[in-house]
């Protein structure tokens, strides 16, 4: 768990991830969602034990089960490891970080 009560910004966290996120975002023609960027806190972290490739993190509480009819994926093209964002009514839910050991040594830190 974070140190403190509040959850970490992604920013100050991964200062270099989330400034590539937002350009991607940008880039892939999703301004809204990239003007969320900057206020994305983490809420935790995937727990699927993949620690060789899963750097995925929550910026809403985890679901129950599914999303939802509102939910929908935005498939990203960095040059590095794979992004994928679940957005449920126009909000960044949680972010997939696949193959990517620079946000998942972080994670590790943040929720040992």
């Amino acid at each position: 768990m974070p140190m403190q009560n509040e959850e970490p910004l992604l920013t100050d966290v991964l200062p270099a991830f989330a400034a590539e996120l937002e350009q991607l975002l940008i880039e892939q023609g999703e301004p809204e969602l990239a003007a969320q960027v900057p206020q994305l806190a983490i809420h935790d972290r995937c727990s699927c034990g993949d620690d060789v490739c899963c750097g995925t993190f929550y910026t809403q509480p985890k679901p129950e089960g599914a999303y939802g009819p509102s939910h929908r994926n935005v498939v990203l093209a960095p040059d590095d490891g794979t992004i994928i964002l679940d957005v449920v009514d126009g909000e960044i839910a949680c972010v997939e970080v696949l193959d990517r050991p620079d946000v998942r040594e972080k994670l590790d830190v943040l929720f040992p």
